[in-house]
């Protein structure tokens, strides 16, 4: 049985999308790369915006964390990581780097969007 007011991390990814937050990254290395324009990040680079964080409805250890993120040369996007158990730690790893006047927990997307999601 699905739940209709399920909040999907795909439905995020496209509405940050729709506000400029197109670049999508990865962690290589203890660095952030940016797929889209291909330059890479240092820790002090990279301000994270938002964090997502999403239970799997089927299975509760399938967890996920979307960060929006922005980097130091104004490139906008979002990096899906998993969390828990399974995950790969050196995304967390790097994250958690990110010096503290980095990390907001900013309303990034409109109020009527987060409704709509």
């Amino acid at each position: 049985m699905e739940n209709e007011f399920a909040k999907h991390e795909i439905d995020y990814i496209r509405r940050y999308e729709a506000i400029g937050y197109t670049d999508q990254y990865r962690v290589v290395a203890n660095r952030l790369d940016n797929l889209t324009n291909k330059k890479s990040y240092s820790c002090e680079e990279v301000t994270i915006l938002k964090e997502h964080r999403y239970e799997g409805m089927s299975n509760p250890s399938d967890m996920s964390l979307l960060y929006v993120l922005e980097t130091s040369d104004g490139s906008k996007g979002t990096m899906l990581a998993n969390y828990g158990a399974k995950s790969d730690t050196s995304i967390h790893e790097f994250m958690n780097s990110v010096p503290k006047e980095n990390v907001k927990d900013e309303q990034v997307l409109p109020p009527d969007a987060e409704n709509e999601v």
